[in-house]
């Protein structure tokens, strides 16, 4: 591997993104806008940390993992940078000095824990740039992950974006405790994060086209399309009818844990937060006046790759 910033003989401009969250741990290689490696590892870093404020060792445990398999396969392609941005999960951590240290000991690289503003940006980039067809303008792109949920409007570039502390692990852990939840538990999820969206700047009711990211998102158009096995091609830039979105979501929270561990598209690492992702752009999209959502493939990962570009 080149010295991140180092042009290696042939002036290739082959560049590393890798995007750390609450659930997730994702790596792009790209050759723009080639892609040549696209990996994601459910690590689940955030685990409990809304509880006790700190990243749990196991977790720890599981991300360094990640990353070393990560290392080995940057290794393999004449990458000249490597940008890691970490969010929601590392930023909230009292320790989060340990997860820092790992990243560096594992890729000679600080992991950089983005401002909001600049989170926003880099996932407005990623899920719009890559759309085949024009959206309406303004663009609402929703991105739910494991600790927060950022709601980003603009035309060409962000004009109004906010992160909100409500994400599928994080209101899983707070509220929908048994299996499956139960009424009361659903009322009180819901009431959380109608308070959140109730305190959230960006007009959503303004958009014209929503555009949905990330992999609750990429789930539930799975369910709502019915298909057999995750199909990238099927997914990325589906277009599905918001009541779908709706139904669907009262499907997932009235399932078991091993019932929706059944469904051939699930990842077994978001089976028991899906539910309260799903409640979450439930409740985004009520506030909206749109009755379809675009669901891209392309998201904050595709905008820290073109940042390097």
């Amino acid at each position: 591997m080149t010295t991140p910033g180092e042009q290696t003989s042939a002036e290739t401009n082959t560049v590393a993104a890798i995007d750390c969250g609450t659930n997730t741990i994702k790596l792009m290689i790209a050759d723009l806008p080639e892609v040549l490696v696209r990996e994601t590892r459910m690590v689940r870093l955030g685990q409990d940390v809304d509880r006790t404020g700190r990243l749990a060792d196991e977790a720890l445990a599981r991300t360094f993992a990640a990353i070393d398999e990560y290392a080995a396969l940057i290794e393999q392609h004449p990458v000249t940078k490597i940008r890691f941005c970490a969010t929601s999960a590392s930023r909230d951590a009292s320790n989060a000095d340990v997860f820092v240290a790992g990243v560096r000991e594992r890729l000679g690289i600080e992991p950089e824990v983005v401002a909001g503003h600049e989170e926003a940006r880099l996932a407005f980039d990623g899920a719009v740039r890559n759309l085949r067809d024009k959206p309406a303008a303004p663009v609402l792109v929703v991105d739910i992950g494991g600790g927060s949920t950022e709601l980003i409007l603009g035309s060409a570039v962000p004009a109004s974006e906010f992160s909100m502390n409500i994400g599928s692990v994080r209101m899983h852990e707070r509220h929908l405790h048994s299996d499956p939840p139960t009424a009361a538990e659903i009322a009180a999820a819901t009431t959380d994060v109608d308070a959140h969206l109730d305190q959230c700047p960006v007009p959503a009711g303004d958009a014209a086209t929503v555009v949905g990211v990330a992999g609750t998102i990429i789930t539930i158009a799975s369910g709502v399309l019915d298909l057999p096995a995750y199909d990238r091609d099927r997914t990325d830039q589906a277009v599905i009818a918001v009541a779908d979105v709706h139904a669907f979501t009262q499907r997932l929270l009235a399932m078991t844990v091993e019932e929706r561990l059944a469904l051939p598209y699930m990842h077994p690492g978001r089976a028991d937060v899906i539910g309260a992702g799903a409640l979450i752009l439930d409740r985004v999209l009520r506030r909206t006046s749109v009755d379809s959502l675009v669901v891209s493939e392309s998201d904050i990962l595709d905008g820290i790759a073109w940042s390097l570009a």
